[in-house]
């Protein structure tokens, strides 16, 4: 797995900062919030891209609330609609992702997967589910086709 640079290292922790903003009055009255969690970006990697652009990130985004799979798109990249949809077609399969601004300049892709993470008891038990979440969705399934584009909006 490569390492991320220190810029797109602070990136992330903007936008998982973005995210808590947005959605601190909806994590603080919710019941299902889980007190031991904060949200955080983890685990991510460079998505591979065709035609040698810039890459895109994708990793798990953890919250109080839930866990998802996020894709981070090159910064600079034109958000479309929020709520947009596209299937991503991952090593170990299709997922669905939906466009999600998070303020005026950041947005990504998010993928909820687990919507309930009042089980946990520690952070160090979210970062273990978030490696193995990403170890799944990255390996290669046995009848995933290689021939797709991994965006298909």
């Amino acid at each position: 797995m490569q390492a991320l640079s220190v810029e797109q290292y602070a990136r992330l922790q903007r936008l998982a900062h973005c995210y808590q903003h947005r959605h601190a009055r909806t994590i603080k009255a919710s019941s299902k919030r889980n007190p031991h969690l904060s949200v955080d970006a983890l685990c991510f990697q460079p998505l591979a891209e065709a035609h040698g652009e810039k890459s895109a990130l994708i990793g798990a985004l953890l919250t109080p609330l839930a866990l998802s799979l996020a894709i981070v798109p090159p910064e600079g990249e034109t958000m479309p609609v929020e709520g947009e949809r596209c299937v991503v077609n991952l090593p170990g399969g299709r997922y669905p992702f939906w466009a999600e601004r998070l303020d005026e300049r950041e947005w990504l892709w998010r993928c909820p997967l687990l919507d309930d993470l009042r089980d946990l008891d520690t952070l160090q038990e979210a970062n273990r589910l978030a490696q193995q979440l990403l170890e799944r969705v990255m390996t290669p399934s046995v009848d995933n086709s290689h021939d797709e584009k991994p965006f298909a909006r």
